[in-house]
């Protein structure tokens, strides 16, 4: 699950926005199962499913807002959104700057993906996207990191030779190894707190109701569905 670099704090805005107004919800759009665009060119995916069974229960209005990764905390504070659901884990580091719901989906494994078995992950080069814990993870282990800012294309540098190995969210990497010549290698590598929604800290009155409708589709089963559905992390 993906954790990005701070150092955005000045952003932060002061103002809350009005919940009479459309809640727009920031997203990636570029990380199945979690969030993608269809064929049809709209915001598919488990949190699409989720973002809106979620502002159904909350009685708000929404719409779909897609940003780049690397970016997607610092539009969130300059206003682009109101709130981001794309697969963010929780961090100490980024509670520093904004303020998540609970949990949504509990801690799921990273994992790393080569061409082979005997590559090595300590001493070789491992890619992993850009500013997310699995990058922060590859420096602490001493292996010589590649970054990019797509997870597609920290795989395609697998497959290009680039990288010995890739290391991102297992669910993401699975329906991939399935269907190429990559495996998985290694042990896998338990990071962050579970993803949550993302929530300039001014919008406590905004958080409070997505984290209620949060806890009613945990209470009722709704949301283990969802994570059923769409094989994402574990159950609660």
């Amino acid at each position: 699950m993906k954790s990005l670099l701070l150092g955005s704090a000045a952003l932060a805005l002061t103002a809350s926005i009005s919940l009479a107004d459309t809640v727009r919800l920031g997203t990636e759009g570029a990380y199945p199962p979690y969030n993608f665009i269809n064929d049809a060119g709209e915001v598919d995916g488990f949190e699409r499913e989720l973002g809106d069974e979620l502002c159904k229960r909350a009685e708000l209005t929404c719409e779909w807002v897609t940003n780049d990764w690397d970016s997607i905390i610092p539009n969130l504070l300059s206003g682009n959104y109101d709130t981001i659901i794309a697969g963010m884990s929780i961090t100490d580091e980024r509670e520093e700057v904004v303020d998540f719901t609970q949990g949504y989906t509990p801690p799921s494994p990273s994992a790393y993906a080569a061409m082979s078995a005997d590559v090595d992950l300590e001493g070789g080069i491992v890619a992993a996207q850009t500013a997310t814990i699995q990058a922060n993870h590859v420096v602490s282990t001493g292996a010589t990191i590649v970054e990019y800012p797509t997870p597609d294309e920290t795989v395609a540098a697998v497959n290009a030779g680039e990288a010995d190995a890739v290391l991102a969210d297992k669910d993401f990497l699975e329906p991939i190894v399935s269907s190429t010549d990559l495996m998985f290698v290694g042990e896998d590598v338990l990071l962050g707190n579970g993803i949550g929604m993302a929530f300039r800290e001014s919008d406590d009155e905004l958080r409070g109701k997505f984290d209620a409708a949060i806890a009613t589709m945990k209470e009722d089963g709704t949301l283990n569905t969802l994570i059923e559905k769409w094989e994402v992390g574990g159950t609660w």
